[in-house]
């Protein structure tokens, strides 16, 4: 493991039993959706907040399809040990990953599982409790560090990982997605890949609902208003920010990197759950993932020295 990563290591309350936060229906039950500007600082105190509050109901309602050594890339069930999207499992003895978004980092323990090096990052102290639960339930700490941080300002040195992954992790709830791209790309090693999956743009146009109410558009595709929704003061408590697909390409452009691949898994016969607005019936019609397969262009200096006017993009309030 690197010596730069251990200047920001998470450190737990208490691994088994932490102190419970504030319950998520004091808050975002009670919270009103609205489409307004929402900027970069705004977004990441809305979702740090939301996912501290709503993890132990994520993992409760999700633990059993995620696993807990398992990369799932999506709601489809899209599997890294199938899909390869980082490479073969056998490439990936002895390289240093970073994983963005990490939750309670099943997907990094799968890849330390693999013989990598695995580091899990993410936003919400409470997912990473998370982690050491499971940790816990397998017999030991996970055996690879935990960093409590914002995607924004990755605290690692300059090239400090051959790879960099997440899993709908960080990209959707970021206003300025090119920062993040710029910070992977930094902490990137010469050659490094970085793979991440997002909501599906496409899906921006429907109602976020499993039936057949789901599969009429509602609004406009091209419509960058991020979705926020906010408490009786107009304070925001979760946001989620729209990019069309032109626009996630040009990100990743702008970002220093190559766009290798772009994955758009199909929905499998075997998956038959419901997780919010995916399920079987709208998976067979519509895509509800994409994952953008990227690798560091090492021809540009630092992922600055381009042009991102004339396209219409923004993340609302970027």
């Amino acid at each position: 493991m690197p010596h730069e990563h251990d200047p920001a290591p998470f450190t737990p309350s208490s691994p088994s039993t932490p102190a419970d936060p504030t319950p998520a229906s004091s808050v975002d039950e009670e919270a009103e959706a609205v489409r307004r500007a929402a900027g970069d600082a705004e977004s990441s105190l809305a979702n740090r907040g939301w996912w501290n509050r709503n993890a132990d109901e994520y993992q409760n309602d999700h633990g059993d399809f995620l696993g807990d050594a398992r990369f799932v890339w999506c709601p489809e069930g899209l599997d890294e040990e199938e899909a390869e999207l980082l490479g073969p499992a056998s490439s990936l003895r002895g390289l240093d990953v970073l994983e963005i978004g990490a939750g309670a980092a099943q997907c990094s323990r799968w890849l330390a599982a693999q013989g990598a090096r695995p580091v899990a990052l993410d936003l919400a102290h409470r997912q990473l409790q998370h982690a050491l639960r499971i940790g816990d339930g397998l017999g030991g700490d996970p055996p690879f560090p935990l960093v409590e941080a914002d995607a924004r300002a990755l605290p690692f040195a300059d090239g400090s990982f051959d790879l960099a992954c997440s899993a709908f992790g960080a990209v959707p709830f970021v206003a300025d997605p090119v920062r993040v791209m710029r910070e992977v790309r930094r902490v990137l090693r010469p050659g490094g890949r970085w793979v991440f999956s997002v909501t599906h743009p496409v899906r921006w146009a429907f109602a976020d609902e499993p039936g057949p109410e789901g599969l009429a558009a509602i609004t406009s595709y091209f419509d960058r208003t991020p979705y926020v929704e906010q408490d009786d003061a107009g304070r925001a408590v979760y946001v989620e920010h729209h990019r069309t697909l032109g626009d996630r390409v040009r990100d990743v452009v702008a970002g220093g990197f190559r766009l290798v691949d772009l994955v758009e898994p199909e929905w499998p016969e075997w998956n038959q759950q419901v997780w919010g607005g995916w399920s079987p019936l709208r998976g067979g019609l519509l895509p509800g993932t994409a994952i953008f397969v990227c690798e560091r262009d090492d021809d540009r200096d630092d992922g600055r020295d381009d042009n991102r006017g004339g396209h219409g993009g923004g993340g609302g309030g970027s």
